[in-house]
């Protein structure tokens, strides 16, 4: 079974989808969007660190993006920049840092394109093993916080008044967002990376009536993209992560037929 390359995609890209449909739904419920995309730019730091220094590549994306996103909360308390002044700051700064660092490295092969986005054709038995024992661990402590997390997104200042810290929360919710990023770095690339995130739960966005609606469509628009998407590219032989992305975006064009249909019912 694990010895076919396109199965092992298809099996850690099912995995990837599963942990990025309730994230994306918290990233698109808060407001977060450009958020992620810092995050996910800043990978490419993580990526060339871990090349340079010869650590395991998950790892050092996950500290850089942790590092980064700590970074940016600790910002918006001391400066007055506007919190999407800072995130485009953040995002510009160290993508453009990694791309000058490879230049350094010239004794280093770089898979450039690879590492922008991504190359779920080429993951092993343990990558796979990464994938969905990360994202179990990932989603347990998101069912552990969910209820803090959920309240904040609703109204923080309610939240924090009932005594659920949800700084705390929120805290927690980013570093699974770079926890999320590193297990998906190598699979979708790092510009891609916020695409797998987002598009699924904004399709579910448009198709749900309630939360826990939203995150089952999404989990669900996520495995129909990863699945479509790798047919696509093993047919047209296309590169298999921008596939992806552009077969979800194919199904959040055809998810907005739902609300043209319903708004002239409503006229």
């Amino acid at each position: 079974m694990f010895d076919d390359f396109f199965t092992r995609a298809l099996i850690a890209g099912v995995g990837i989808a599963i942990i990025a449909g309730p994230l994306g739904c918290l990233v698109i419920w808060r407001r977060l969007s450009y958020f992620g995309d810092t995050l996910s730019h800043s990978a490419l730091l993580g990526v060339t660190l871990a090349y340079a220094f010869s650590i395991n590549i998950t790892l050092s994306v996950f500290i850089i993006s942790s590092v980064v996103a700590i970074l940016l909360i600790n910002l918006q308390k001391r400066t007055k920049l506007a919190g999407d002044s800072l995130l485009g700051l953040l995002a510009h700064s160290t993508l453009a840092i990694g791309l000058v660092l490879i230049g350094f490295l010239s004794s280093i092969r770089f898979d450039l394109m690879g590492l922008l986005f991504g190359d779920i054709l080429a993951v092993t038995t343990e990558d796979i093993a990464l994938v969905w024992i990360g994202g179990i661990i990932i989603l347990g402590i998101l069912y552990f916080i969910w209820k803090s997390l959920f309240s904040a997104t609703v109204n923080y200042d309610l939240a924090a008044a009932e005594g659920m810290k949800p700084e705390i929360s929120n805290l927690i919710f980013t570093l699974l967002l770079a926890a999320v990023i590193a297990l998906s770095i190598k699979m979708i690339g790092a510009l891609l990376i916020t695409g797998l995130l987002l598009i699924p739960a904004a399709i579910a966005r448009n198709l749900s009536n309630s939360p826990k609606q939203m995150i089952i469509i999404a989990i669900l628009a996520g495995i129909a993209s990863v699945v479509l998407g790798l047919f696509t590219s093993l047919e047209l032989n296309t590169s298999s992560g921008p596939s992806i992305v552009v077969v979800s975006l194919a199904l959040f064009i055809l998810s907005l037929i739902p609300l043209e249909i319903r708004g002239q019912l409503q006229k």
